[in-house]
């Protein structure tokens, strides 16, 4: 495309020898124009689509500086050359300065100098605007990222701060320019304080990428502790040089927040905010290591409130709730710093006399715990009376790790219940009752499996904008032919141990997809079926080869088909679990993670599984309603709904049992609810109803 030049000059000659320098051109003509006044100039500007301008500085119009002035506030983005005499090649000179690309002389308009000039300052003003343009597009990009971005020359003296680096260093950009990088950005451990090499020194040394550790605080320039994560990168010249390099950083603040407090309730229950059980098999673990070296004897302390559920079942479940709080302070004020009590679940507690020298010195404690929970509490105008039944075990006669200590305990509690409760016992080695039942579960558990004693139920799942069931989850039951209804508490810890939860999970997984064939076939669409796996199941080698043989077998849609798994399932081993869902992905099964929020406290692996949905466990949505001082009540669900929204997963919130729970999770926009709010777990058959309801519960 010919390029088109603007001649002003009164000098008709030199316009002549122009054009036939111009019109010669070898690579490719000029359109060329030319008037003879400023003004007339000014006008064809006007009109645009010049790409360059040859101009006389002594117009009749107007002369020298002055003329070239008038004409660069109106043409300041297109190329002018000056056309000049010796005379006046000063103003040439200065016109230069304050804008224009050159000059050429009068008397030598060569033919090759004039074109070639002129496609060369054309070229560059192209390659200045598109460099412009680059640059401003990259200048807005940075600004518009989250992300601080820092860069620095060889010196390691800062050129270039973003405004997310501004807010988070507390340095404008030109306060910071030329500042060595450790001043602006002031680097410490998080747990020691002491300093933390800059990431820049590392990558001017090495040429190569490089990133902080996960510990580390940014001091900015008010003091401010923020803590952050960062990689920095080489910046490389055009002949691959290292000229300088970049650090890019994000303030984590809140996300170490939310991890902290993630970690803390993996490590203590919520309701009465006492270590759970995890925290406590760690501390008998350290008890016990500490014992050989400190001649102690641990001793652990299995209580169980006595007639709590009927507390629990005649005034309600708050009621209930702010009982065991007022019982847990009371656990507390009757030990020692040193020991731990903790919440086993329900209304049992396991406390941990680390340091006592001979077991029988646990007595005391236990006299004294009887003496504090017979008291009388005041919950809401309420006087209520309890007593607690404990169990007593020691070490190491009675166990020599956590597991059999908690076990020996537990079984002395339920001795001491049936002497008459409100007394302690303690472990004896005859005291195997429940042993025996445990026996008898196993033995009956071998034979379900092939008389088809088990059965399932189905809770719905509801979407919270439409009221509409959307799925069901499967549960199962036993019904035993003499004990009745039997619920999954009571036998699925032993089908674990013994090996048979893979083949009765295996008969889950097939029935609940027979089940949903057979309801597709009875005209109910889009409903899908999600199925718990536990980890004997999901680490077996066969587990995928299995389930893709039932998938077969029955015909399902496996897209409809959602496998559920704990937290601690997917993190036993994080390689293995990715392959394993990824597999069961692509086939567009669906994955949930249940009980959410009560297993591992970092959320790195939300990224490293396809997960679709996060259920939140149920203990977090009936604390709800729970009000503490400290005003955490739905802070963690509502945190945990943001998340799943930021991360483009579906919320299904479990155990929603009153209208409370149900308008907070209306208003915080979670996805789904399970609950006895909209329905028990029920029949097929009764399920089957309920979908034909147009699918309302």
């Amino acid at each position: 495309m010919p390029y088109r030049v603007l001649i002003l000059s009164p000098d008709a000659d030199d316009v002549r020898i122009l054009r036939q320098a111009l019109g010669n051109a070898r690579d490719g003509p000029f359109v060329l124009e030319d008037a003879a006044t400023l003004v007339d100039g000014l006008r064809r500007i006007r009109g645009g689509q010049i790409d360059a301008i040859l101009v006389d500085l002594l117009l009749p119009d107007r002369q020298g500086l002055a003329c070239f002035d008038r004409l660069y506030a109106e043409a300041r983005h297109t190329p002018i050359l000056i056309l000049c005499g010796l005379d006046n090649e000063a103003d040439a000179i200065e016109a230069v300065q304050r804008g224009a690309q050159g000059w050429l002389s009068k008397g030598f308009f060569d033919n090759y100098l004039v074109p070639q000039s002129l496609r060369n300052i054309i070229e560059r003003m192209k390659v200045e605007r598109g460099l412009y343009v680059a640059q401003a597009r990259a200048e807005i990009t940075l600004n518009s990222i989250g992300d601080a971005v820092v860069s620095v020359d060889m010196a390691a003296r800062v050129d270039y701060l973003n405004i997310a680096a501004e807010l988070v260093c507390g340095w404008s950009r030109e306060e910071a320019r030329g500042r060595p990088v450790i001043e602006v950005i002031d680097l410490v451990d998080a747990d020691s304080g002491s300093t933390i090499a800059s990431p820049i020194d590392d990558v001017l040394h090495t040429d190569q990428p490089t990133n902080l550790s996960g510990n580390a605080i940014l001091v900015s320039r008010q003091g401010q502790r923020i803590p952050i994560e960062d990689s920095a990168a080489p910046i490389h010249d055009w002949d691959g040089q290292l000229v300088g390099a970049v650090m890019v950083f994000r303030d984590i603040s809140d996300t170490v927040a939310l991890t902290t407090k993630m970690r803390h309730l993996a490590q203590h229950d919520f309701l009465t905010n006492l270590p759970n059980r995890a925290l406590l098999n760690d501390r008998i673990t350290q008890a016990i290591a500490l014992s050989r070296r400190n001649d102690t004897a641990p001793v652990l302390l299995f209580l169980d409130l006595d007639k709590f559920k009927h507390i629990n079942d005649s005034l309600g479940h708050a009621v209930g709730d702010r009982l065991l709080q007022a019982v847990s302070q009371r656990l507390v004020a009757c030990v020692r710093t040193s020991d731990t009590v903790s919440r086993h679940g329900g209304d049992e507690f396991v406390i941990l006399l680390a340091n006592e020298r001979r077991a029988r010195d646990a007595a005391l404690a236990a006299d004294k715990i009887l003496r504090a929970l017979s008291t009388p509490f005041l919950i809401d105008a309420h006087e209520l009376h309890t007593s607690t039944s404990m169990g007593i075990s020691a070490f190491p006669l009675d166990g020599t790790d956590a597991a059999t200590l908690i076990k020996n305990a537990d079984t002395a509690m339920y001795h001491a219940k049936d002497l008459g409760r409100n007394n302690y016992q303690f472990f004896r080695q005859d005291m195997n009752t429940r042993a025996v039942e445990r026996q008898l579960i196993e033995t009956s558990l071998r034979r379900a499996l092939e008389h088809g004693e088990f059965t399932l139920h189905y809770q719905p799942k509801i979407d919270l904008q439409t009221d509409c069931i959307t799925g069901v989850e499967a549960l199962l039951r036993w019904e035993h032919p003499e004990w009745g209804l039997v619920m999954p508490e009571r036998f699925v810890s032993i089908a674990e141990e013994c090996g048979l939860i893979v083949p009765i999970g295996r008969w889950v997984l097939g029935e609940a997809c027979a089940q949903l064939v057979r309801w597709v076939g009875m005209g109910i669409p889009n409903l899908s079926v999600s199925v718990n796996v536990s980890a004997l199941e999901f680490r077996h080698r066969d587990f995928f080869t299995h389930a893709v043989a039932i998938f077969d077998a029955t015909g399902v849609d496996q897209t409809h088909i959602q496998l559920e798994l704990t937290e601690s399932v997917l993190m036993h081993d994080v390689a293995a679990s990715a392959l394993l869902l990824a597999k069961f992905k692509a086939m567009g099964v669906q994955i949930a993670v249940d009980d959410f929020g009560t297993g591992y406290s970092s959320l790195s692996y939300l990224n490293e599984f396809p997960i679709d949905v996060l259920k939140i466990d149920q203990s977090f949505v009936k604390a709800i309603d729970v009000r503490t001082e400290a005003g955490r009540n739905g802070a963690i669900v509502s945190a945990v709904i943001d998340m799943g929204k930021n991360l483009h997963k579906r919320v299904i919130a479990e155990g929603v049992e009153d209208e409370a729970q149900l308008a907070f999770l209306k208003d915080h926009n979670c996805d789904e609810g399970q609950g006895f709010l909209f329905s028990q777990p029920v029949s097929a058959v009764r399920m089957q109803a309920m979908l034909g309801n147009g699918g309302r519960c």
